[in-house]
């Protein structure tokens, strides 16, 4: 019996028309409690549905649409008024690849007697042209001689739910392809670090054993085992770098480095290797590039791009060696060689780590055939790319991105007035340079951590956090400390001294000479670059 606590005008306010309303009395008479707590739960979920759902009543004998829940206009764009009005309702929006399936489940349920629901998944699109994934339950109601009366849908969008399962579906196939390349990795590997240490242990044997070898042989053997085993111990060092940068057991810790001054760096390590093959390196990297990196790896990386060159250029050639700005955020470095290229079959090859390639140098150089897979995982560990251009007998130019750093400056003090004039004469002295602000040492930090600013001023008596508990909490987070001046109300020798242990030398005392301030930070910044 239908229940007096349920409104009739709430539910005549779901029909369309008389006869609606009629149908629905009939529906709430078979499933309503008489519980008016229940009442109303059940009554509100039937007229405004469940949060990325719909359900919707459909009159077996005439396809009329009785009833949308509220939530349908959410999911699919459109009004119960705009559906009522499409032949099929909510159903015409179903992709034409998936209806053929929809059409022969429904036409199951209508026609088996035994069949009680059907459940399909099909792509539909929603009003704004926005393609979903919805997944549809449809029970029928049947009268005494078992013939179907209504049909009851349940529709939820499941379409952040399937790219889910796509997406760890792709992540899946990905780590097995992982492995399966590590499975073929290990295998060269593992032949290539055995294979040398027969000669070795062959030739180490002979100079033990033959005492009639000439001083000539002995050093060639000695020569040949010196070079296998450096070639070795490569393998070795680039193999245990890259399974740490897979397994994260080594930690990124990016910092505001000059770009300049790494490269040069790196062409100084090579010195060596460039005179004795007669080559010259031409670097034309300026010394306002600034990138957001760790400095140890790209290092490492920038080398290992050097080396290659020099490997692979023939005697009086120039290695050139360039940087740019290439998108918003990030930095480009050219390495680019007069050598001898690579051969077209070989290009698929590089950066795989089960296709290691190892060539020959043009004097006879051996390599481990790791280092650009090396540099490729230390580059994309940055979020940068590496790619190539080399043409057989050419040369070669390898270009690598890295994120640079913004030119920043932090101050760091509780007064707003203060904080306006440091600002005004240090930005006028360097116009390029952006000022952030923090009012205290714990805002200092999680700005300096994630802003990387060339420059921190900082007031030495702060609320909750002084200048050295600043500086020591910033030296924990950091290998190299960012520069910083102190300004205190008072500086004695203590003071001093404290602050120069924690190698800050740039001190003034209130009041302060705003031009002399950014004339400090100027310096500073000059002696970064």
């Amino acid at each position: 019996m239908f229940s007096n606590n349920l409104n009739l005008e709430e539910i005549r306010s779901l029909a369309k028309d008389d006869k609606s309303f009629q149908k629905l009395v009939g529906l709430f008479n078979r499933t309503c409690e008489t519980e008016l707590a229940y009442e109303r739960k059940l009554f509100s979920i039937i007229k405004e549905g469940l949060p990325n759902s719909f359900w919707y009543l459909k009159d077996a004998m005439t396809e009329e649409i009785i009833f949308y829940s509220d939530s349908v206009e959410s999911i699919t764009g459109y009004s119960f008024d705009e559906l009522i009005l499409m032949n099929g309702g909510v159903l015409s929006l179903v992709d034409d690849d998936d209806l053929p399936k929809i059409k022969e489940a429904m036409h199951k349920l209508r026609s088996d007697d035994n069949s009680a629901y059907v459940s399909f998944k099909y792509k539909s699109k929603t009003k704004e042209d926005k393609e979903k994934i919805l997944r549809t339950t449809i029970a029928v109601m049947r009268n005494k001689n078992n013939e179907p009366v209504y049909f009851k849908a349940l529709t939820f969008d499941v379409t952040d739910i399937e790219i889910g399962v796509e997406d760890l579906q792709r992540e899946i196939e990905k780590l097995q392809h992982t492995n399966e390349a590590k499975d073929k990795f290990i295998s060269i590997v593992s032949h290539d670090l055995r294979t040398p240490f027969t000669s070795l242990l062959g030739f180490s044997e002979i100079l033990l054993n033959d005492q009639e070898l000439t001083e000539y042989e002995r050093r060639e053997y000695l020569e040949y085992i010196y070079d296998a085993s450096k070639t070795q111990l490569q393998m070795v060092n680039y193999l245990l770098d890259w399974a740490k940068l897979q397994t994260g057991k080594i930690t990124i810790a990016p910092k505001r480095v000059n770009l300049k001054t790494i490269v040069t760096n790196c062409i100084s390590v090579l010195t060596g290797s460039t005179i004795r093959k007669g080559l010259e390196i031409k670097s034309d990297v300026s010394g306002s590039f600034f990138i957001n990196a760790d400095e140890r790896l790209i290092t490492q990386a920038i080398t290992n791009l050097l080396s290659n060159a020099v490997k692979f250029t023939p005697s009086g050639k120039k290695i050139y060696v360039s940087a740019n700005t290439f998108k918003k955020g990030m930095i480009e470095l050219v390495v680019r060689d007069e050598g001898i290229g690579i051969s077209e079959d070989n290009h698929a090859k590089l950066f795989k780590i089960d296709e290691k390639l190892s060539l020959t140098g043009t004097d006879g150089e051996k390599g481990s055939g790791l280092g650009l897979t090396l540099v490729k995982e230390i580059v994309e560990k940055h979020h940068g790319d590496i790619w190539f251009y080399s043409k057989l007998n050419e040369g070669t130019e390898f270009h690598i991105t890295l994120p640079g750093a913004k030119n920043l400056i932090l101050i760091v003090e509780d007064e707003e007035t203060i904080r306006e004039l440091y600002s005004m004469a240090i930005k006028k002295a360097l116009p390029n340079y952006e000022i952030l602000i923090a009012g205290n040492g714990y805002e200092a930090i999680g700005i300096a951590m994630e802003k990387l600013p060339a420059v921190i001023v900082t007031d030495h008596n702060m609320p909750l956090m002084n200048g050295i508990q600043l500086i020591e909490a910033l030296s924990r987070k950091y290998d190299s400390m960012i520069p910083v001046v102190v300004i205190s109300s008072f500086i004695d020798r203590e003071l001093t001294g404290r602050y120069n242990e924690l190698g800050v030398t740039k001190m003034l005392e209130k009041p302060v000479d705003y031009n002399m301030l950014a004339e400090i930070v100027k310096e500073l910044i000059q002696k970064e670059n």
